[in-house]
């Protein structure tokens, strides 16, 4: 579903989904707890934005007054609108596995397709287990096997990535949040600097030694992972690991930096294929102004909670259909045909399609060549030179 995650290899979103999470997901929640008593901080917008959207959240929940009109309809077309005009100029992204299921990376929660649903192969307790840090470091076997399926540079960005993309070559992204480690975002166009991996990356793996944590680079990974072999630290000979955020881990420092300094000034936030069940990224439609424009691309609703639980910071609070709602859209189906859809109200619909033509033709053709070398006479069979790693090079960016 567009709204569960596809692999974490996007982490395990594991938090919600892309391979490793969202694919990704983990994180537990006592440590992310903590993580965000230590950022409250940063969490809170600022006392004049808490301010402004606890004094809306009363009037509305009271029927005090009428909140101020922020779209002139809730609709797709009216964002697009919201989109070119003035009043737009910073929109961050939300995403998690659900961006990535149609490039062939399973989310994690749906029945029957979803990853949890398909992992019985690999004998463990619980599904869960593959992704947590403790089981991890006793039984590594597992999520290697697992990480073998998942790697990437086996996988093509899609619709979804490309049209964020597109929003940073118009100057209008501020930044990607993303659940996912299948590090697509990179391959599609997004740098370092673009993007708040929330649940880690495959991009670079540490030692798991308490004393050591030396750094190993995603090419040192993938020799090993597709050799067959359980990585180990050349320094110390403990395992190495991914540094995707598994259950029991931390999110990353730049999480928390990112979301104080970006969302007192984003101007619309699309939340893409997540299913939103994950603190802390949940949260985070909690932390836009009263008056920000929320539009969920999504294959079912979410995020709608208890609206008073995202004072707490708890996430939810999205109102799609009530009387009193008024700034948050839902667009429901295939992330990938919603992204279309609003290229389409924007003028952008041919500019995306030929984007992406173009993008997975060169990445075909480089797969292409790297075959040819491999082929030939005298060239030994190499890992690093593989289709693969053309997208490995470009997810380095």
């Amino acid at each position: 579903m567009c709204s569960r995650d596809p692999l974490l290899l996007s982490n395990p979103e594991v938090a919600d989904g892309s391979m490793a999470a969202e694919s990704s997901e983990p994180a537990d929640l006592k440590a992310q707890a903590e993580d965000s008593e230590d950022s409250d901080s940063s969490e809170d917008n600022s006392g004049a934005s808490k301010m402004d959207f606890l004094r809306n959240l009363f009037s509305r929940t009271l029927g005090i007054g009428t909140p101020e009109k922020v779209l002139d309809e809730l609709s797709l077309e009216s964002v697009s609108r919201f989109m070119l005009s003035e009043k737009c100029k910073n929109v961050i992204c939300m995403v998690g596995a659900g961006i990535s299921t149609s490039a062939g990376i399973p989310d994690f929660r749906s029945p029957g397709s979803g990853l949890y649903s398909n992992l019985q192969k690999y004998n463990l307790p619980y599904p869960e287990a593959i992704f947590q840090i403790g089981y991890f470091k006793e039984n590594p076997e597992p999520f290697f096997a697992l990480a073998r399926e998942l790697f990437p540079g086996q996988f093509k960005p899609t619709i979804c990535h490309y049209f964020m993309r597109l929003l940073k070559e118009k100057g209008l992204l501020l930044r990607c949040y993303s659940q996912n480690i299948d590090t697509l975002e990179r391959v599609a166009g997004l740098t370092s600097e673009d993007l708040v991996e929330a649940h880690g990356t495959f991009h670079s793996s540490h030692c798991v030694g308490a004393f050591c944590s030396a750094e190993y680079s995603l090419s040192w990974m993938k020799e090993k992972i597709f050799s067959d072999l359980i990585p180990k630290c050349e320094k110390c000979n403990n395992l190495v690991k991914p540094d995707i955020v598994f259950f029991g881990e931390r999110l990353p420092s730049r999480f928390f930096s990112a979301v104080k300094s970006d969302f007192p000034k984003v101007d619309l936030l699309i939340v893409m294929g997540t299913s939103l069940q994950v603190q802390p990224f949940a949260s985070l439609v909690s932390k836009v102004s009263s008056k920000t424009p929320r539009l969920l691309i999504n294959k079912e609703l979410t995020g709608q909670g208890d609206s008073f639980l995202s004072v707490l910071g708890l996430g939810g609070g999205m109102d799609f259909d009530s009387e009193k709602a008024y700034r948050d859209v839902a667009w429901l189906g295939d992330c990938d045909d919603g992204c279309l859809a609003l290229a389409d109200f924007l003028g952008w619909k041919a500019e995306l399609e030929e984007l992406v033509k173009k993008e997975h033709a060169a990445i075909d053709a480089a797969a292409e060549a790297a075959n040819k070398k491999e082929s030939k006479p005298g060239n030994s069979s190499n890992e690093e030179s593989s289709a693969a790693n053309t997208s490995d090079d470009k997810a380095n960016n």
